[in-house]
């Protein structure tokens, strides 16, 4: 539960992030997105991936973040890992941050997993020794096997989120940001990987989630947010955020259905 009068762990202000279209090649978005401008010739110059957003996450939440694709999801958690750096508006966390997006980025893959584990440790400025004594239980936790010794670039995908939600959740941050890691591997591994992300919330950790199963939200996240266009729709209890977005995600549905009719029976010209 959050402590009375402590700061919290994550303040989000009026937060703004602009993507230039120029220098991106994220183009395919330029229709859907609103915030365009426009340059002389027409073309797009930029737009706004996300755009006042403004929350707070207190020491043990649980922060689902949810909305179709393109809606901001992951842009909003790579600038609360300090990956993108806002257009406008302030960022604030009281804490260490830890987050598969750093370690994915910090990985090498021409190194083995387990040297792998001491390179992270080093990006993260874990001081090596807490580093060695987590290692073996990093390692069990990965479960991967004779590849631990193996380069980083034979593994599948699975296997790096595997090892990369091993580290993150070994060291016990004050935050722990996530994007779908919990769909990663067999369903042993994601009891796991949820009764280890449940014990870090009970020692009054702070998680913000982005996920699509809407069922585990509402069974473990302690509040929600629903993000369109890089707008929040809605802040709230995961059950009330969750109805509202599959209400949306239907109306979608049934305009799309009906726009096709038109078009399949609109004469020929």
């Amino acid at each position: 539960m959050p402590t009375p009068g402590a700061a919290a762990a994550i303040e989000v202000q009026d937060l703004g992030i602009r993507y230039n279209l120029r220098l991106t090649r994220r183009t395919t978005l330029k229709n859907s997105l609103p915030g365009l401008v426009r340059s002389d010739d027409g073309t797009p110059k930029h737009f706004w991936a996300l755009r006042h957003i403004a929350f707070r996450v207190e020491h043990g939440e649980s922060l689902a973040v949810i909305g179709p694709n393109g809606a901001g999801k992951s842009t909003l958690l790579l600038a609360l890992a300090g990956i993108l750096e806002p257009s406008e508006g302030e960022i604030l966390t009281h804490g260490r941050v830890s987050t598969l997006l750093t370690l994915g980025a910090g990985f090498e893959v021409e190194l083995s997993g387990r040297d792998n584990i001491d390179l992270v440790a080093a990006f993260l400025g874990i001081d090596h020794r807490e580093m060695v004594s987590l290692a073996p239980s990093i390692i069990e936790f990965a479960d991967i096997g004779p590849f631990i010794d193996a380069p980083v670039k034979t593994y599948s995908t699975g296997m790096k989120a595997r090892l990369g939600f091993a580290i993150a959740t070994a060291i016990t941050p004050d935050i722990l940001l996530l994007d779908e890691v919990l769909g990663t591997g067999d369903e042993t591994f994601r009891a796991r990987s949820q009764a280890r992300i449940r014990e870090l919330i009970g020692k009054a950790k702070a998680i913000v989630l982005v996920t699509h199963d809407l069922t585990y939200v509402t069974e473990f996240c302690s509040r929600a947010i629903l993000l369109e266009r890089g707008q929040i729709i809605r802040e709230g209890g995961p059950a009330e955020v969750t109805e509202l977005y599959r209400q949306r995600v239907t109306e979608r549905k049934l305009l799309a259905e009906a726009e096709s009719q038109r078009f399949a029976e609109a004469p020929a010209r």
